[in-house]
């Protein structure tokens, strides 16, 4: 299979940083995405691609092996750097020790504690698949009233050619296991637990898919509807069961996340369960009192401006807020009262406020000693 330069492909440096290449993934995603392109393969077949790409250098453990074997590491019956054997103590290299390297090295892993091991709960051979994180950008109305969103994810399926077992027809108990993964031999006098040599641990045998080369997955694009509940806001993180990736051998799907970006409103802002609104109103309104029409997030609705508000006062519509993401309840809406001056005033105004002065000698900065 050729070899794949994921940093080629997102188009960053070997030494780029990990925000560098989330970036360059955002900015490919957006170009290349199937949704921009219906029916185009050959942007389907890129955008898969830069997936892979970015599966690989976002994980630090990944691009670490990435960096130093290549693609390959990732293909079916990549065995590493024969002759090393890395453990919690750190790394030898095994010719170096005198060591005949047939056989040696699976003694070096019952030591040190390398032995293949299924994931907890499941079957020897599976496991649970990774989950997917899905950044979207939403609207306002769509945040505050929740919303139904259909996306293309690139997640992978099951193998068609052999049920996502990895092996043609499906997988066989080992004969020579039992399908435990390990075998019991003698080596230098001692009996040793080793994996089993006839099938790598996984407890199973058979012949390698012609499809998937092992790996029991394919990729594939996948039309997913997700209903976002009422509330989210910047950041939220909405969980949709079993749409991550497939797992392996069998094993279950990992799950999708959704994390939403909201846009900005024109008026409103959105905080908590709450909801700011800033209201300019008159120095007349102000002084004497006065009923406005402003918006809320239900429509428009009456506001009873008291007499003698003042600039920055917060006045508050109960319930008129955001309906909590659990369903129970609802914030309220602030308003927040801006008085307006007129820049250009004609001179009977002026007279008019200099009587107003003259009836109402008040000086607000009094209590300040200035």
């Amino acid at each position: 299979m050729a070899k794949k330069d994921y940093y080629e492909i997102l188009r960053v440096g070997r030494n780029a940083a990990d925000e560098d290449i989330k970036k360059a993934y955002r900015n490919l995603a957006r170009k290349y995405h199937p949704d921009l392109h219906p029916g185009n393969k050959e942007m389907e077949a890129k955008f898969k691609e830069i997936n892979e790409a970015y599966e690989v250098l976002k994980d630090p453990k990944k691009r670490e092996e990435y960096d130093r074997f290549g693609s390959a590491v990732f293909e079916p019956g990549f065995q590493g750097a024969r002759g090393t054997y890395t453990y919690p103590g750190g790394t030898v290299n095994l010719e170096d020790l005198g060591f005949d390297l047939g056989g040696i090295e699976d003694i070096f892993g019952d030591i040190f504690g390398r032995r293949t091991r299924p994931q907890r709960g499941y079957p020897q051979g599976q496991s649970r698949g990774e989950d997917i994180e899905y950044a979207l950008e939403i609207g306002f109305e769509q945040a505050i009233n929740g919303t139904e969103i259909r996306l293309t994810l690139d997640r992978e399926a099951d193998c068609s050619g052999c049920n996502g077992t990895g092996a043609r027809g499906g997988k066989k108990t080992c004969p020579d296991c039992g399908g435990t993964g390990q075998r019991t031999v003698a080596r230098l006098g001692l009996n040793v637990r080793q994996t089993c040599p006839r099938c790598g641990g996984t407890g199973y045998k058979g012949e390698t898919c012609p499809i998937c080369f092992g790996k029991g997955r394919v990729a594939n694009l996948e039309k997913v509807t997700v209903k976002l509940p009422p509330g989210v806001k910047d950041g939220s993180r909405v969980r949709v069961a079993g749409k991550g990736k497939s797992g392996a051998a069998g094993g279950p799907p990992g799950d999708l996340y959704i994390v939403t970006k909201v846009k900005p409103h024109p008026y409103f802002r959105h905080e908590d369960d709450d909801i700011y609104l800033e209201v300019p109103i008159t120095i007349t309104e102000a002084a004497m009192g006065a009923r406005i029409t402003i918006p809320t997030i239900d429509g428009k609705t009456v506001l009873v401006i008291p007499q003698g508000t003042q600039s920055g006062q917060k006045l508050r519509l109960k319930g008129k807020g955001v309906l909590h993401i659990k369903g129970k309840g609802r914030g309220d809406q602030y308003v927040i009262i801006k008085i307006i001056v007129p820049k250009d005033i004609d001179q009977k105004s002026k007279g008019l406020l200099e009587e107003f002065h003259k009836l109402n000698p008040y000086n607000p900065r009094q209590d300040m000693g200035w």
